[in-house]
This record gives structure tokens, C-alpha cells and sequence, in this order.
């Protein structure tokens, strides 16, 4: 039923997506192009730390990255039911308009904004993290001040993207981001690679359960799933790109798996090396797509949309204050763990119950269904407070 979906509906779903796609509106869209974009918005930065994510929960939580991944989709089925009830709601945020007025507006695009302010600070730490990798023991001078590893390279990324963050049509950006698709397949290929015939082996044999781990594993899976496209193909293709890759990276690394499991990788080996620059592709191509949404919210907001001057200095802001919280917090892992916690569980799972159970009060009598959002409204809340404290203490335990 979902695949099958004419034209307009296709693109309806794909503009209810909280992370943004650059979309043509005038050529429309087709189901091939939406499931790519689908594909893309969940196999992102996601795919480097799932290996990571199953080796603080052990090999019982593959069953929670299938878990979540029904669950998602099943939530992004209810936004849709949401977008269906009203012929004006287009986006996310109309959702909450229409559920609980101008303060369901603000709280939901509170949310996704700093949902994609932190995915960008992640973006500058990967290829902080990425450079270093390639390039140790470097160290950068600027002015008195010396910045050693990754924090000098999380500098250098953002100083090299920052001019992409001018640009106001990102049509090309979008062209090349969209090749993140085949990315995410090529890591896959390249630590497949690295441990079947690179020496690396695949000899871990792990634990079965880490109890005290599952926070921190369900909070990275559900980042995994943040981008909540609504087609069942894009969720299935998506999660057993995830289930390859944690499986490698756990069979190969066991518990001594970093937060990338690029970082992982023999360096010396040219499957590790096609890897990590491959991990680079998604911070410089997709920046600023992320950043976007923010400036142009900001930019409206303040009537800035005509002072190109205003609009790059707006741009350049939000670049140097994401790479200042990159360099204060350089943790890839546990940034991602507290936006899956705080921020991707509130907004990929307990908002779309609530604005569900707001607009459509059918739902609200006692049924199956109601007792399965109820099921995910309790889990959602006990995922995040749990996923966010475990995070923040261990952010904290590392500055």
C-alpha cells in the first residue's frame, strides 16, 4: 500500500520528513526518487556508530534496532493519518499547529531545530575525528594558541565548509548529497572488506546482553531513525544496512569498538582509507542542507532574507558557534546518544502519538491501538530520561 502510492502522495510524505530533502517541486517526485531520499535521511552518520551502539548492549539488541525501526515507521504512519485528517497541514510543524495551536508550532520547531543544530556540531566531530584518523599526532597554531588532534581538524572541517553555507540555492549540494545512499553502502563494502580480507578477521565473539548498555544502545538506534520517512522499503533497506554493519564491526572489534567503528580500521589498509574519506563525504556535502532551515528560520524571522550580507554573516554565526560546541565537546558517541535520547525519541516517537491522539479523537477510545501508543508513549519516555541522563553524565565525565 505504501509503496504503491501515486505521484502527489509520494511527495506529500517525503515533505513531512523533520529532516529536510531539497525536493523540485516543479518536476514533482517519483517513488524510486523518494525512497532514495528516504534512504538517505536515515543511512546517515547513523551507520559509522550502529557497530558501537550493539557492543554497548550486546548481540540481543539487534532485536531493539528491529524494534525501533517498526516503531518508527509505525509513528511515521500516524503522521501521516495526521497529514490526511487536514488538507492544509504540509510539514511537521503544521502537525503541531493543528494539535495544540501556536504553542505545538513552537515546541516542535524548537525541537527540530536543535535536533539539526546538534547533527551538524556531529558532522564537524566526525570529520575532526575522520581527519585525524588519516592524519595523527598533527597539531595547528592560530595566533598563540595550539589546538592538538581532532579538535585542530573539527577547525579545519568547518573553515573548509563554511563558504558551502553561503550558497542560497543548494540544488547542486542536494545532487551530491543524495550520493550519501550509495555511501552508506560503500562503508558497508569497505569494513566488510577490511575484515574478510585485510587481516582484520572476524574472531570477537562479543557478550550476549550488557544490561546496563541498552540506554545508550536504544538512544543510538533511534538516531539511526530520525529522518522518518514513511515508506516501509526505505525503513527495510535502511535497517539491514545498519544490522550488516553492526554485525561486522561487533564480529571484528567486539568490545573494543570506538564510537565510529572507522576509527577502528587498519589505516595502512586502502579499505580503511576508502572508508574513512568516504565518512568525510557526509559532513561536506551535507552541512549545509542541515544548517539551512536554521538560518532561513532566522533570517525570516528578523526580515534579513534580502541583505545578502546579513544573510552570510547569520551563516558564518552559526557555523563558528557549531564548531566552538564541537571543539568544547568533541565526544561523537555520546553527542549522538543525547540527541537520540532527548531529541530523536521526542520527536521520531512520543510528538507523533500525542499530536495523533489530539487530532484524531476516534484513536482516543480504548482499542488495540490505543494501547499500543500508550505502549510507545511509556517506552519513549522511559528510553529518553534514561538515554539522556547516562549521555549528559558521560559528556560531563569527559570535558
Amino acid at each position: 500500500m505504501l509503496v504503491n502510492c501515486q505521484e502527489p502522495e509520494a511527495e506529500r510524505m517525503e515533505s513531512q520528513n523533520h529532516l529536510p530533502q531539497i525536493l523540485e517541486p516543479a518536476k514533482g517526485t517519483t517513488i524510486l526518487r523518494t525512497c532514495f531520499n528516504g534512504i538517505n535521511a536515515l543511512s546517515g552518520v547513523g551507520i559509522l556508530s550502529i557497530p558501537y551502539a550493539l557492543s554497548e548492549g550486546g548481540w540481543l539488541s539487534l532485536i531493539l534496532l528491529f524494534l525501533v525501526a517498526i516503531l518508527c515507521w509505525y509513528t511515521g504512519l500516524l503522521l501521516q493519518r495526521c497529514m490526511d485528517a487536514n488538507p492544509l497541514i504540509k510539514t511537521y510543524p503544521d502537525i503541531g499547529d493543528v494539535a495544540f495551536g501556536s504553542k505545538g508550532r513552537a515546541l516542535i520547531s524548537l525541537f527540530m531545530y536543535m535536533e539539526l543544530y546538534l547533527v551538524a556540531v556531529e558532522f564537524l566531530i566526525l570529520g575532526g575525528d575522520s581527519l585525524d584518523k588519516l592524519f595523527p599526532n598533527t597539531s595547528f597554531r592560530i595566533g598563540s594558541f595550539k589546538i592538538r588532534g581532532e579538535r585542530g581538524f573539527v577547525v579545519l572541517t568547518g573553515l573548509a565548509i563554511l563558504p558551502t553555507t553561503w550558497l542560497k540555492s543548494l540544488g547542486i549540494l542536494a545532487y551530491v548529497s543524495a550520493g550519501g545512499v550509495l555511501a552508506s553502502a560503500l562503508m558497508v563494502v569497505c569494513v566488510f572488506w577490511a575484515g574478510a580480507v585485510d587481516g582484520v578477521g572476524f574472531h570477537e565473539e562479543g557478550q550476549l546482553l550488557k544490561v546496563g548498555g541498552l540506554p545508550t544502545t536504544i538512544s543510538l538506534i533511534v538516531f539511526c531513525y530520525c529522518g522518518h520517512a514513511v515508506l516501509l522499503v526505505c525503513f527495510i533497506t535502511s535497517t539491514i544496512n545498519y544490522g550488516t554493519m553492526a554485525i561486522l564491526g561487533y564480529l571484528m572489534f567486539g568490545n573494543n569498538l570506538k564510537s565510529q567503528v572507522t576509527l577502528n580500521l587498519p589505516i595502512r589498509k586502502i579499505s580503511s582509507q576508502i572508508a574513512i574519506y568516504t565518512a568525510l563525504i557526509n559532513p561536506l556535502t551535507k552541512y549545509a542542507v542541515i544548517v539551512t532551515p536554521i538560518a532561513t528560520a532566522i533570517e525570516e524571522k528578523y526580515s534579513f532574507q534580502k541583505n545578502r550580507v546579513i544573510s552570510i554573516l547569520v551563516r558564518s554565526l552559526i557555523v563558528l558557534s557549531t564548531m566552538l560546541v564541537a571543539v568544547l565537546v568533541p565526544f561523537f558517541g555520546y553527542v549522538m546518544a543525547f540527541i537520540g535520547a532527548f531529541l530523536s525519541v521526542t520527536v521520531s516517537m512520543l510528538f507523533p502519538c500525542m499530536f495523533y491522539l489530539k487530532i484524531n479523537k476516534v484513536a482516543r477510545t480504548l482499542s488495540f491501538e490505543l494501547v499500543m501508543i500508550g505502549g510507545i508513549v511509556v517506552t519513549g519516555f522511559f528510553v529518553g530520561v534514561m538515554g539522556t541522563y547516562l549521555s549528559l553524565k558521560q559528556i560531563v565525565k569527559h570535558i
